[in-house]
């Protein structure tokens, strides 16, 4: 007879191994451990808004060559500071430090970067309440304070 519970009685055996053998499975552990929530600058929000810090420029994987524009904006609600990628054709033009801009995911593979900046894993949407596709395409203009 094998050593493994196998009975009439043997449900309680059963349940109790299959509880602790499900720790044994990495998407388990992190899920129960709240790991991906605890590495998450947002918290597990949709969006978040920062101030900038700094522009800077990430030169993109190969086979590509070009210098991909983002800032690092420090996070309001929790001080942690990203890099996020600014989308379209001269956006940086429009952002200055201590700007307030509103940042969501990049939308790459669970939640990591996406295409040819590496390490990049949010976007910035809006600058000072103002959409920056508006502003690229000269809709809109950003406020004077």
């Amino acid at each position: 007879m094998s050593k493994s519970s196998r009975g009439i009685f043997a449900a309680r055996k059963l349940k109790k191994n299959r509880k602790k053998f499900r720790w044994k499975y990495p998407p388990f552990k992190r899920r129960m451990l709240g790991l991906d929530y605890k590495a998450d600058p947002l918290e597990g929000a949709p969006q978040g808004r920062g101030i900038v810090l700094e522009k800077v420029g990430i030169e993109c994987r190969q086979p590509n060559s070009a210098v991909r524009k983002a800032v690092r904006a420090q996070l309001i609600k929790n001080g942690k500071v990203i890099t996020a990628f600014l989308p379209g054709d001269g956006a940086l033009n429009f952002i200055d430090e201590h700007d307030e801009v509103h940042i969501c995911g990049i939308g790459g593979a669970e939640g990591k970067a996406m295409g040819d900046i590496p390490g990049i894993r949010f976007s910035v949407f809006k600058v000072n309440n103002v959409s920056l596709t508006s502003l690229i395409s000269g809709k809109k203009e950003k406020p004077r304070r």
